[in-house]
């Protein structure tokens, strides 16, 4: 997962009286957008002015790949600048999140089948199955309040659930299927990401967000696993 977890403060931070508004974006208005996305990931990076522009090619690089994948959602939270029209042209970007259903009629993204357990992969198949690849936000999000619910990585993270539950029972709905869409509504749907094993930072950070770890069935070797590459973790029911 690409989340930006910086040492040093940022410049804004969460507060349940800012109330930043959380809104998705078209894919034609990402591709308007990219330029201020790239700019806010960069500005959460840390880092001198080459390292800022390094850092910003490759977010935008990994983010016209996945831009590309079916189902991909991208959430913005907008903050007003003070003293303008809630909404208006002065809204800045204050975090971003996105991600897409994982599939199982195709390679497994990023390997994921060999990091966690059957029953959790077959959710899949009923589209269940939700990776969240990327998380950004600047630093006091990671270090303030992360177990309150207006936290906005948790916000954020919890809307791109919300909403592809949402999108699936409609589907069902519109399909006649009644008992897939009260299966949707009963059990929700898991997310998943995966973390690089030496990213100890990021690990912390999702996990004061409420994600948990989870390990593949006993059938998997265990020297396979320890030298994996990620750790996988879920959120949600």
């Amino acid at each position: 997962m690409t989340v930006n977890v910086p040492g040093r403060r940022g410049p804004q931070g969460p507060s349940p009286l800012e109330g930043e508004r959380i809104r998705p974006l078209s894919r034609w208005q990402i591709e308007d957008r990219l330029a201020e996305l790239g700019d806010l990931y960069a500005q959460t990076a840390g880092g001198d002015s080459r390292a800022w522009n390094h850092d910003r090619e490759l977010f935008l690089r990994r983010l016209a790949g996945e831009v590309q994948r079916p189902g991909f959602a991208l959430l913005v939270a907008e903050r007003s600048v003070p003293g303008t029209p809630a909404g208006g042209e002065s809204a800045v970007l204050a975090g971003c999140a996105y991600g897409f259903p994982v599939r199982a009629d195709g390679p497994w993204w990023r390997g994921l089948d060999g990091y966690l357990p059957r029953d959790v992969l077959g959710l899949a198949a009923s589209g269940r199955l939700f990776a969240i690849s990327g998380l950004v936000v600047h630093s006091r999000v990671r270090t303030h309040h992360q177990g309150l619910d207006w936290n906005l990585a948790r916000r954020l993270q919890r809307r791109l659930l919300a909403d592809h539950t949402a999108g699936l029972a409609d589907r069902a709905d519109g399909t006649g299927a009644v008992d897939v869409a009260d299966d949707v509504g009963v059990l929700g749907v898991l997310g998943v990401t995966l973390v690089e094993r030496d990213d100890a930072m990021t690990l912390r950070a999702l996990r004061s967000w409420g994600w948990r770890s989870v390990a593949p069935d006993a059938s998997v070797a265990r020297d396979m696993l320890r030298y994996a590459p990620c750790r996988a973790l879920v959120l949600g029911p």
